[in-house]
């Protein structure tokens, strides 16, 4: 329990249902839709509809989407990928043609098939109760008339000032004045409101073989990229075989590549190895080993995780007791590893994570993204979508598991998390930040089984991760574990920004209650009743 002498907040409890997310207006939402009789789906897509509004440099319909979602609790969980893929015409010999080493993160060619529209209607076509027309309405509402601009939205959005600049129509739409809005502003989204209009009274084909489509096409190709109408009009999103992995009694379920959840999966299965609840869950310790895992799963995460459709990714050895006894062998406790081969940019970026439990313990895991802060930083003119810029993912060399190719899907940092005991789920979870959140599934998770925290305090937790060579400690850590984990051989440095964020709703069906728990590192809450 939490020390109410110091700041922070409880953990939120209910009995008919609970929603937790990165913004108060979401989660109002969400519970708006339980009230009026919808299911956890239904509140799942209203909510993250209103985040790509008001959370645009988080999320929106220019992205991506995934879910992990268990009726009534039973386990296994529904797990579908809504991530996008290349173009058709996308190849590594044109790109490298085009004069290309790399896919910058603001080209157009680094904007892959938004998934996320598609992969709301399906669900809702299989598990809603309510129509998306129904659902969107509120979304609208915030996009037409307009919302108040939150603290932690306010401070992503002044960062990125630079970037809108370099597109006309998102400096028109993002930056009123020449400015980012600031804290209270209220801030206005015609053009996204139309979209989401079209979207409310003609479902997906609006968007997918109607005049969004074409706007994203035709946007696109002035700026010289590759995408048609063919790759958005063929696009459906995928249910696919969750993976997972037991870690003490636990079931810890996550989507399958081309997602990194396995990553998650194969730190849990390291870690399983050690006494964790022995160690002080701030202290040097639990942080070197928790960073020792990472290093090593990360570093099979560049070379072997990509589309499963493209090319075959070990996921039973990757998942393999021996394989973890393997890599936990490289463990040092009294030093860290010399210099691995990372996946990458390793560094945490803007996603939103969100979960609803409604009264028939349906459960849904919900994540949705569009990667960097605001995308790609390209908004098409007329539908005012900010578009995604996972195609930056892509590797530009043919013999590499994650190169770019047509019709391909890039690997993929977004991850919603589900974790069962016996045949029931008992507690959807995520943790968003770009590439950090399979460190932060299992930093979450080590908190929730091995401490024993309540999903608030889970969340609270102050967190670490290795970039760019150097470890990141929030200002949570303090200066012995600082110094500790120097001695140990790691470039330790503060923290420049909060790492990640992220949700969880935990289901106690012996007494049939909820408890939520939503991070302070974001503007959200978690609401039950």
């Amino acid at each position: 329990m939490r020390d109410f002498q110091l700041p922070g907040r409880s953990t939120a409890y209910g009995i008919q249902g609970m929603a937790a997310t990165s913004q108060p207006l979401a989660t109002q939402t969400a519970i708006e839709v339980l009230n009026a009789g919808g299911n956890a789906v239904d509140a799942a897509v209203a909510a993250c509809a209103v985040l790509g509004v008001v959370e645009p440099q988080s999320t929106g319909i220019g992205g991506d989407c995934f879910a992990l979602y268990a009726p009534q609790g039973r386990i296994p969980p529904i797990a579908i990928n809504g991530s996008g893929f290349a173009p058709g015409a996308a190849t590594v010999e044109k790109l490298l043609n085009l004069g290309l080493e790399q896919i910058d993160y603001q080209s157009p060619h680094a904007v892959t098939v938004p998934g996320a529209v598609d992969a709301w209607s399906q669900l809702l076509s299989d598990y809603g109760s309510k129509s998306l027309d129904e659902l969107l309405q509120p979304a609208i509402q915030f996009a037409e008339n307009g919302f108040s601009v939150s603290p932690r939205i306010a401070m992503d959005w002044a960062a990125n000032v630079g970037k809108l600049s370099t597109c006309p129509n998102s400096k028109r739409i993002f930056l009123p004045g020449g400015q980012a809005p600031r804290v209270g502003d209220i801030h206005r989204q015609p053009e996204l409101a139309d979209s989401l209009k079209s979207i409310a009274q003609n479902g997906r084909d609006a968007f997918y073989s109607g005049p969004i489509g074409e706007d994203i096409v035709t946007h696109l190709s002035k700026l010289g990229g590759l995408m048609t109408m063919d790759d958005i009009a063929s696009y459906r999103a995928q249910y696919v075989e969750p993976i997972k992995t037991n870690y003490r009694g636990f079931d810890v379920y996550e989507c399958p590549p081309n997602g990194q959840g396995i990553i998650a999966l194969i730190m849990l299965n390291i870690l399983q190895g050690y006494d964790m609840a022995a160690l002080d869950p701030n202290g040097s310790e639990r942080l070197h080993l928790e960073i020792e895992a990472a290093r090593l799963a990360y570093r099979d995460r560049a070379q072997l995780i990509a589309d499963p459709d493209a090319i075959a990714v070990p996921s039973a050895l990757l998942l393999s007791p021996s394989y973890a006894d393997g890599l936990r062998g490289h463990i040092k406790r009294d030093s860290a590893m010399e210099a691995l081969p990372l996946a990458g940019e390793t560094e945490h970026r803007d996603t939103v994570y969100l979960t609803v439990v409604d009264s028939e313990r349906n459960a849904i895991s919900f994540i949705n993204s569009t990667f960097h802060s605001f995308g790609s930083g390209i908004c098409t003119p007329k539908s005012g979508v900010i578009l995604q810029n996972r195609g930056a993912s892509f590797v530009l060399n043919a013999e590499h598991p994650n190169c770019i190719a047509p019709g391909k899907r890039p690997m993929h940092t977004i991850i919603p998390g589900m974790l069962s005991q016996g045949d029931r789920a008992v507690m959807p979870f995520g943790v968003m930040g770009g590439h950090y959140q399979a460190v932060g599934h299992t930093h979450f998770l080590t908190n929730f089984i091995d401490y024993g925290m309540d999903p608030q305090e889970a969340l609270d937790s102050p967190r670490a991760f290795f970039y760019e060579g150097a470890l990141s400690l929030e200002n949570g850590i303090g200066k012995a574990t600082a110094t500790a984990l120097a001695g140990l051989g790691h470039t330790v440095k503060a923290a420049n920004a909060p790492i990640g964020g992220g949700q969880a709703i935990h289901i106690d069906w012996q007494r049939g209650t909820l408890a939520g728990g939503s991070d302070p590192r974001k503007d959200g809450c978690a609401l039950g009743y």
